[in-house]
């Protein structure tokens, strides 16, 4: 490993640890450094003891594995399609997953972690394939731009239809309110065995695809040349980004800008190694997950900003921020 390489995992992990000790002292009840110490060596109160381990550090570990997630799979959709803007939120994949849970769960009556999992992925794949067909698949200069707009359009059908599907019957869909804003409020302990598997399985693909992403970076034709199959490195490439954002999704609802933000600002450090930029930007996204949730933990409290509204508000401004500092970039 290169200094700068060592250098760069070494702000990224720091960035993470920073994060979860933020998510496990900030909350309604603030813990102190010196009460997190002795908690966790076994000597401090009950309550202390309680809130960390039945409540923090589920929910961050929780928050870890989405903030990742969301990332990792923003990372594989601007690689696989070359398009800087490619995110599972404006290609409509966390919509099509949100309408799916909302819709399973509301109107059909399926209830539980498992089925909100189930759901979550089916709608992310039905939104995936929708996209590409609608944008059209003919090979074009445009075809990042087509495939933004498509995803902006599918995502916007399916926020529709899941507010008029709750606004139909505010009762019954009560219990999904905080869930279809982006929300880490729930159990996570028992969310954590139910999303973990899928989780973990589509960063084992996206650790599997990454070799390919560089190869399909340098374009179709010359990628074809080298022997890269392009029908195969797409299907891996789909399969990652239904496993992440479906599990992240059906963790806690549609969270935005972290699958875009993040892999932006990985690309100013790492460049376009898909293998460098998947693993700090899955790092990252970690992070900011988990310290947009302890933000919305103290904001208002005792009342909670859901981390999906947090993500959105400071997400927004360091996208831009981001965006013209690559545009001073020289070529």
């Amino acid at each position: 490993m290169s200094r700068r390489a060592f250098r760069l995992a070494l702000f990224s992990t720091a960035l993470l640890v920073l994060a979860a000790g933020l998510g496990l002292l900030a909350g309604p009840r603030s813990l102190s450094l010196a009460a997190l110490a002795e908690a966790v060596r076994g000597h401090g109160d009950d309550e202390a003891w309680l809130i960390l381990a039945g409540l923090r550090a589920p929910r961050v570990l929780l928050g870890g594995l989405v903030g990742a997630a969301l990332a990792v799979a923003g990372g594989i959709i601007q690689a696989a399609t070359r398009n800087p803007l490619g995110d599972p939120g404006l290609l409509g994949i966390n919509a099509g997953a949100g309408l799916a849970v909302v819709v399973g769960t509301g109107l059909l009556g399926l209830a539980g972690a498992g089925w909100i999992l189930v759901l979550a992925a089916l709608g992310a794949t039905l939104a995936a394939l929708a996209v590409p067909l609608l944008a059209g698949l003919a090979r074009s200069s445009d075809a990042p731009v087509r495939l933004t707009l498509a995803g902006v359009a599918v995502g916007a059908l399916c926020y529709g239809l899941t507010q008029a599907a709750a606004l139909a019957d505010p009762e019954r869909f009560d219990l999904v309110r905080n869930w279809r804003v982006g929300a880490l409020s729930g159990d996570a302990a028992a969310l954590l065995p139910a999303v973990a598997p899928a989780l973990l399985a589509g960063f084992l693909v996206s650790a599997l695809l990454a070799p390919a992403l560089n190869v399909a970076a340098l374009g179709e034709e010359r990628a074809a040349t080298l022997g890269l199959p392009l029908g195969a490195t797409r299907a891996l490439a789909l399969l990652a980004v239904i496993l992440l954002a479906g599990g992240a999704t059906a963790a806690a609802g549609p969270i935005g800008f972290v699958g875009l933000a993040a892999p932006h600002a990985v690309r100013l450090l790492v460049g376009a190694d898909a293998r460098a930029a998947l693993v700090h930007a899955g790092l990252i996204g970690a992070a900011l997950v988990i310290a947009a949730d302890a933000l919305g933990r103290v904001a208002v409290a005792p009342a909670e900003v859901p981390v999906g509204i947090v993500t959105t508000l400071v997400g927004a401004p360091v996208l831009l921020l981001l965006v013209r500092t690559r545009a001073r970039r020289p070529a």
